[in-house]
Protein backbone atom coordinates (compact mmCIF):
# COMPACT_ATOMS: atom_id res chain seq x y z
CA UNK A 1 0.00 0.00 0.00
CA UNK A 2 0.87 3.87 -0.49
CA UNK A 3 3.23 5.49 2.49
CA UNK A 4 0.34 7.81 3.68
CA UNK A 5 0.71 11.22 5.41
CA UNK A 6 -1.55 12.85 7.86
CA UNK A 7 -2.45 16.67 6.38
CA UNK A 8 -2.27 18.91 10.08
CA UNK A 9 -4.16 21.74 8.40
CA UNK A 10 -7.37 19.54 7.91
CA UNK A 11 -6.88 16.00 10.53
CA UNK A 12 -6.07 16.55 14.04
CA UNK A 13 -8.09 20.16 14.26
CA UNK A 14 -9.05 19.10 17.60
CA UNK A 15 -5.55 20.21 19.03
CA UNK A 16 -3.82 23.34 18.32
CA UNK A 17 -1.25 23.03 15.60
CA UNK A 18 2.27 22.31 17.25
CA UNK A 19 0.28 19.36 19.30
CA UNK A 20 -0.96 17.61 15.88
CA UNK A 21 2.21 16.40 14.97
CA UNK A 22 2.16 14.18 18.16
CA UNK A 23 -1.15 13.10 17.55
CA UNK A 24 -0.65 11.55 13.46
CA UNK A 25 2.68 9.80 15.23
CA UNK A 26 0.17 8.37 18.25
CA UNK A 27 -2.25 7.38 15.10
CA UNK A 28 0.49 5.34 13.16
CA UNK A 29 1.51 8.15 10.81
CA UNK A 30 5.69 8.54 10.31
CA UNK A 31 5.24 11.61 8.36
CA UNK A 32 3.04 14.60 7.90
CA UNK A 33 2.28 17.58 5.90
CA UNK A 34 0.60 20.95 5.86
CA UNK A 35 -0.78 23.62 3.91
CA UNK A 36 0.82 26.94 5.44
CA UNK A 37 3.24 26.33 8.55
CA UNK A 38 4.27 30.12 8.82
CA UNK A 39 2.43 30.17 11.80
CA UNK A 40 4.99 28.00 14.02
CA UNK A 41 8.60 28.86 14.34
CA UNK A 42 10.42 26.36 11.70
CA UNK A 43 13.23 25.20 14.01
CA UNK A 44 10.32 24.77 16.49
CA UNK A 45 8.26 22.64 13.44
CA UNK A 46 12.17 20.98 13.03
CA UNK A 47 12.54 20.15 16.81
CA UNK A 48 9.16 18.22 17.29
CA UNK A 49 9.73 16.29 13.67
CA UNK A 50 12.98 15.37 15.62
CA UNK A 51 11.94 14.61 19.17
CA UNK A 52 8.84 12.24 17.30
CA UNK A 53 11.15 10.98 14.41
CA UNK A 54 8.85 12.36 11.93
CA UNK A 55 9.08 13.73 8.40
CA UNK A 56 7.20 16.87 6.93
CA UNK A 57 6.99 16.05 3.31
CA UNK A 58 5.13 19.16 1.76
CA UNK A 59 3.41 22.38 2.41
CA UNK A 60 2.45 25.30 0.25
CA UNK A 61 3.70 28.52 -1.22
CA UNK A 62 2.34 31.59 1.03
CA UNK A 63 -1.65 31.98 -1.47
CA UNK A 64 -2.46 35.55 -0.09
CA UNK A 65 -6.41 35.44 -0.20
CA UNK A 66 -6.71 32.80 -1.94
CA UNK A 67 -8.91 30.56 0.81
CA UNK A 68 -11.01 33.69 1.79
CA UNK A 69 -12.34 34.02 -2.16
CA UNK A 70 -9.74 36.12 -3.29
CA UNK A 71 -7.29 35.17 -6.73
CA UNK A 72 -4.19 33.86 -4.38
CA UNK A 73 -0.85 35.04 -5.68
CA UNK A 74 0.83 32.68 -8.01
CA UNK A 75 -1.34 33.80 -11.20
CA UNK A 76 -1.78 37.20 -10.17
CA UNK A 77 -0.12 39.82 -12.73
CA UNK A 78 0.04 42.88 -10.04
CA UNK A 79 1.56 40.68 -7.34
CA UNK A 80 4.28 39.04 -8.23
CA UNK A 81 6.72 40.87 -6.17
CA UNK A 82 4.47 39.63 -3.00
CA UNK A 83 5.00 35.92 -4.57
CA UNK A 84 8.44 36.54 -4.66
CA UNK A 85 8.97 37.27 -1.64
CA UNK A 86 5.86 34.39 -0.32
CA UNK A 87 8.37 32.16 -2.24
CA UNK A 88 11.60 33.39 -0.61
CA UNK A 89 9.41 32.62 2.99
CA UNK A 90 9.13 29.22 1.94
CA UNK A 91 12.75 28.66 0.49
CA UNK A 92 13.74 30.08 3.97
CA UNK A 93 11.31 26.86 5.89
CA UNK A 94 12.87 24.49 2.98
CA UNK A 95 16.22 25.09 4.12
CA UNK A 96 15.08 24.10 7.74
CA UNK A 97 12.37 21.40 6.99
CA UNK A 98 13.49 19.86 4.30
CA UNK A 99 10.51 18.51 2.35
CA UNK A 100 10.39 16.32 -0.19
CA UNK A 101 8.03 18.61 -2.31
CA UNK A 102 6.50 22.26 -1.68
CA UNK A 103 3.18 23.03 -3.67
CA UNK A 104 2.73 26.48 -5.78
CA UNK A 105 -1.21 26.83 -5.79
CA UNK A 106 -2.27 28.20 -9.31
CA UNK A 107 -4.59 30.18 -8.07
CA UNK A 108 -7.93 31.89 -9.72
CA UNK A 109 -8.79 34.11 -12.33
CA UNK A 110 -11.98 36.36 -11.62
CA UNK A 111 -11.79 37.88 -15.04
CA UNK A 112 -12.33 35.64 -17.95
CA UNK A 113 -11.11 38.21 -20.28
CA UNK A 114 -7.29 38.24 -18.55
CA UNK A 115 -6.92 34.36 -18.30
CA UNK A 116 -4.02 33.97 -20.97
CA UNK A 117 -2.17 37.09 -19.18
CA UNK A 118 -2.83 34.93 -15.60
CA UNK A 119 -1.59 31.56 -16.84
CA UNK A 120 1.50 32.80 -18.19
CA UNK A 121 1.81 34.86 -15.12
CA UNK A 122 1.83 31.45 -13.31
CA UNK A 123 3.83 29.39 -15.24
CA UNK A 124 6.64 32.24 -14.73
CA UNK A 125 6.43 31.88 -11.16
CA UNK A 126 6.15 28.38 -11.20
CA UNK A 127 9.84 28.30 -12.87
CA UNK A 128 10.99 30.90 -10.01
CA UNK A 129 10.23 28.60 -8.10
CA UNK A 130 11.53 25.33 -9.50
CA UNK A 131 15.08 27.75 -9.59
CA UNK A 132 14.62 28.42 -5.92
CA UNK A 133 13.86 25.05 -4.71
CA UNK A 134 15.30 22.49 -6.72
CA UNK A 135 19.60 23.35 -5.61
CA UNK A 136 17.51 22.22 -2.07
CA UNK A 137 16.73 18.92 -3.56
CA UNK A 138 13.14 20.09 -3.25
CA UNK A 139 10.52 19.25 -5.90
CA UNK A 140 8.36 22.03 -6.92
CA UNK A 141 4.65 20.67 -7.34
CA UNK A 142 1.29 22.44 -8.17
CA UNK A 143 -2.02 21.04 -8.13
CA UNK A 144 -5.66 21.57 -10.23
CA UNK A 145 -8.60 22.28 -8.02
CA UNK A 146 -12.22 21.55 -9.06
CA UNK A 147 -13.93 24.42 -10.70
CA UNK A 148 -17.10 23.34 -8.23
CA UNK A 149 -15.59 24.39 -4.94
CA UNK A 150 -13.44 27.29 -5.98
CA UNK A 151 -14.82 28.88 -9.29
CA UNK A 152 -12.45 30.19 -11.96
CA UNK A 153 -9.20 28.16 -10.69
CA UNK A 154 -6.86 28.07 -13.54
CA UNK A 155 -5.79 24.94 -13.35
CA UNK A 156 -9.29 22.81 -12.89
CA UNK A 157 -8.48 19.55 -14.58
CA UNK A 158 -5.58 16.82 -14.90
CA UNK A 159 -5.11 18.04 -19.03
CA UNK A 160 -4.68 21.53 -18.05
CA UNK A 161 -2.01 20.19 -15.41
CA UNK A 162 -0.25 18.43 -18.10
CA UNK A 163 -0.35 21.25 -20.59
CA UNK A 164 1.01 23.54 -18.18
CA UNK A 165 4.10 20.78 -17.41
CA UNK A 166 4.03 20.18 -21.39
CA UNK A 167 5.03 23.92 -22.03
CA UNK A 168 7.55 24.37 -19.53
CA UNK A 169 9.22 21.28 -20.06
CA UNK A 170 11.30 20.89 -17.17
CA UNK A 171 12.54 17.94 -15.09
CA UNK A 172 12.21 19.19 -11.95
CA UNK A 173 8.39 20.94 -12.09
CA UNK A 174 5.91 17.53 -10.57
CA UNK A 175 2.56 17.49 -10.64
CA UNK A 176 0.52 17.58 -7.18
CA UNK A 177 -2.96 14.90 -8.13
CA UNK A 178 -5.68 15.38 -5.65
CA UNK A 179 -8.19 12.43 -5.77
CA UNK A 180 -10.65 14.34 -4.85
CA UNK A 181 -10.34 17.53 -6.85
CA UNK A 182 -10.11 15.10 -10.00
CA UNK A 183 -13.61 13.16 -8.80
CA UNK A 184 -15.22 16.22 -8.75
CA UNK A 185 -14.42 17.02 -12.16
CA UNK A 186 -16.01 13.57 -12.85
CA UNK A 187 -12.07 12.16 -13.81
CA UNK A 188 -10.77 8.78 -13.53
CA UNK A 189 -7.92 8.81 -11.29
CA UNK A 190 -6.98 5.50 -11.71
CA UNK A 191 -6.23 5.63 -15.07
CA UNK A 192 -4.95 8.96 -14.89
CA UNK A 193 -2.04 7.67 -12.21
CA UNK A 194 -1.33 4.69 -14.11
CA UNK A 195 -0.70 6.78 -17.19
CA UNK A 196 1.54 9.59 -15.85
CA UNK A 197 2.86 8.56 -12.75
CA UNK A 198 6.05 9.57 -13.68
CA UNK A 199 5.27 13.05 -13.61
CA UNK A 200 3.55 13.43 -10.15
CA UNK A 201 5.37 14.28 -7.27
CA UNK A 202 2.96 14.03 -4.78
CA UNK A 203 -0.81 12.57 -4.55
CA UNK A 204 -3.68 13.66 -1.86
CA UNK A 205 -6.88 12.17 -1.01
CA UNK A 206 -10.68 12.64 0.06
CA UNK A 207 -13.66 10.73 -0.85
CA UNK A 208 -16.00 12.54 -3.11
CA UNK A 209 -18.64 13.93 -2.55
CA UNK A 210 -18.15 15.51 0.63
CA UNK A 211 -14.28 15.27 0.80
CA UNK A 212 -14.43 13.15 4.08
CA UNK A 213 -12.24 10.15 4.87
CA UNK A 214 -12.63 6.89 2.59
CA UNK A 215 -16.13 5.05 3.02
CA UNK A 216 -18.27 8.36 3.30
CA UNK A 217 -18.16 8.87 -0.18
CA UNK A 218 -18.70 6.47 -3.90
CA UNK A 219 -15.17 6.53 -4.29
CA UNK A 220 -13.30 2.86 -4.64
CA UNK A 221 -10.52 3.55 -2.24
CA UNK A 222 -9.06 -0.15 -2.78
CA UNK A 223 -9.10 -0.19 -6.40
CA UNK A 224 -7.23 3.77 -6.43
CA UNK A 225 -4.67 2.37 -3.48
CA UNK A 226 -4.20 -0.59 -5.37
CA UNK A 227 -3.54 1.56 -8.28
CA UNK A 228 -0.73 3.95 -7.40
CA UNK A 229 0.90 0.35 -5.96
CA UNK A 230 0.96 -0.70 -9.66
CA UNK A 231 1.80 2.75 -11.38
CA UNK A 232 5.05 2.26 -9.69
CA UNK A 233 4.80 5.98 -8.08
CA UNK A 234 7.03 5.95 -5.05
CA UNK A 235 6.43 9.79 -3.56
CA UNK A 236 3.82 10.21 -0.87
CA UNK A 237 -0.06 10.07 -0.58
CA UNK A 238 -1.31 12.38 1.87
CA UNK A 239 -5.05 12.25 3.37
CA UNK A 240 -6.29 15.64 3.14
CA UNK A 241 -10.29 15.31 4.38
CA UNK A 242 -12.39 16.79 6.32
CA UNK A 243 -13.26 14.17 8.73
CA UNK A 244 -16.85 13.51 10.01
CA UNK A 245 -16.52 13.36 13.28
CA UNK A 246 -13.36 13.02 15.96
CA UNK A 247 -10.16 12.79 13.40
CA UNK A 248 -9.48 9.14 15.62
CA UNK A 249 -12.37 8.44 15.06
CA UNK A 250 -12.22 8.80 10.63
CA UNK A 251 -9.16 6.87 10.55
CA UNK A 252 -10.23 2.90 10.08
CA UNK A 253 -9.40 3.77 6.29
CA UNK A 254 -5.39 3.25 7.88
CA UNK A 255 -5.30 0.67 9.55
CA UNK A 256 -7.38 -1.00 7.41
CA UNK A 257 -4.76 -0.25 3.91
CA UNK A 258 -1.82 -0.19 5.37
Amino acid sequence: MPRFTANLSMLFTEVELIDRFEAAREHGFNAVEIQFPYELDAEAIRRKLSELDLRLVLFNVPADDLLQGGEGLACVPEKQQQFREGLALAVDYAKVLRPAAINVLPGRCLDPARYADYLSTFKHNLCLAADALSPLGVKTVFEAINSLDMPGFIVDTGAKMLAVQDALKRRDIFLQYDIYHMLRMGEKPIDFVAEHAERIGHIQFADCPGRGQPGTGTADWAALFSAIDRSGYEGWVGAEYKPIGETSASLGWLNHFR
